[in-house]
């Protein structure tokens, strides 16, 4: 069941990895949720990384995995698969990092009159977001942690988007947890507007956890940088939920076909 976006799509699709992604940069994709209008029926976007790409082949983690068959949107966020997309399979996939993204549609695409809606984060979080772009209405929900396994807690987050009706839906509660939440809200049906899954997007924008600078960014280094900053939160999201993405390209370039790709780092089928 995929909610489709209201726009005909005119950018192409790669599948990398097994998953489908759209061959969109940050103004590009920005341009294609923009055009979205307002009460259009809840669809999601998801920004795949490495460590999505390893819970989708090797984790074989179902709800991930149907999560993604039902996005409205999946891009491509991480250097490094965007690196073993090019060099290994011949793919031409731009990067469009979820926190770039983000900060493309406050900066240029979300206007002060569109609702937002955020479910995690915090009320300083809002505050600043509001502060800073003016927008005029941002309701937020932060669910307590562990809801995603806590049924009541779940139905309550998806109660929230219903009964708040926005343009934008910003869902900041952590990998696969945002990806989990934005499927059940589509399942459900009653929702409106576009679902973002981006992390700490929103941290980063406002100021309240420092990125890493440009330079690191460029060099595909922002995961040493955050690791840096926070090993004990960051080892075991670099070490065990993403480096495995080197063995699992290694297994698809012996077998593309196996991983829905149909051509090799030479460009044929």
């Amino acid at each position: 069941m995929r909610a489709a976006f209201q726009t005909p799509p005119d950018y192409r699709t790669e599948t990398f990895l097994g998953a489908p992604f759209a061959c969109l940069d940050v103004p590009g994709a920005a341009r294609v949720l923009g055009a979205r209008p307002m009460g259009a029926p809840f669809s999601y976007v998801i920004t795949s990384n490495a460590s999505h790409l390893v819970r989708l082949n090797a984790r074989k983690d179902e709800r991930f995995a149907a999560a993604l068959a039902d996005a409205g949107l999946n891009v491509l966020d991480g250097a490094v698969p965007h690196l073993l997309a090019e060099r290994l399979f011949g793919l031409d996939i731009p990067l469009c990092p979820g926190s770039d993204l983000t900060a493309e549609l406050f900066e240029h695409v979300i206007q002060p009159d569109d609702p937002v809606t955020v479910i995690g984060g915090s009320e300083e979080m809002k505050r600043r977001l509001m502060a800073r772009y003016g927008i005029r209405t941002l309701n937020l929900h932060v669910p307590p942690m562990g809801f995603i396994n806590d049924p009541a807690a779940v139905d309550a987050a998806i109660r929230f988007v219903i009964e708040h009706p926005a343009r934008y839906v910003f869902l900041v509660v952590g990998a696969p947890r945002s990806e989990y939440l934005a499927h059940m809200i589509a399942r459900r049906g009653g929702a409106v507007g576009t679902g973002l899954c981006v992390g700490s997007a929103l941290n980063f924008l406002t100021g309240l956890v420092q990125r890493a600078s440009p330079a690191f960014r460029r060099l595909g280094l922002e995961w040493l940088y955050r690791l840096a900053q926070s090993p004990s939160t960051h080892f075991e999201r670099v070490f065990v939920d993403s480096l495995p993405i080197f063995l699992i390209a290694a297994k698809a370039k012996l077998n593309p076909a196996a991983y829905g790709m149909q051509r090799g780092g030479d460009g044929e089928p």
